[in-house]
């Protein structure tokens, strides 16, 4: 089954870090990555641009309205992600645990649907 490994942090964190807590950082996203795809887990992932670069889209009425930033103001921002494809829920919290943003954020894990006549 897959499921969505969604990473939420502060999203001005990142700026207020040295480079080398960067590179460390970093490295350990790598480490993480380089092991999720051994494991033969790894569907898709990839970090987001900050938020200063999103753009909302809503249409109401029939009318398109165009808003610069995220959906929602929150203290957390989705900053990336991996699609992950495991056997169980249990497997998708331990590799969601191992994500090194859980340490300083949340880690965000959903099923996919992948079969519309089962969604519940």
């Amino acid at each position: 089954m897959q499921y969505m490994l969604l990473i939420y942090g502060s999203g001005d964190s990142w700026e207020t870090l040295t480079p080398e807590q960067q590179q460390e950082i970093g490295a350990a996203y790598f480490a993480f990555t380089e092991e999720l795809q051994s494991a033969g887990k790894m569907v898709a992932g990839d970090a987001l641009q900050p938020i200063t670069t999103a753009t909302s889209i809503r249409v109401r009425d029939g009318e398109t309205l165009t808003t610069d930033g995220p959906f929602a103001e929150t203290k957390e921002v989705l900053g990336g992600y991996y699609l992950i494809d495991v056997d169980t829920i249990d497997e998708a919290l331990d590799w969601a645990a191992k994500i090194p943003g859980a340490k300083h954020g949340t880690i965000e894990v959903r099923p996919v649907v992948t079969d519309y006549e089962t969604v519940s």
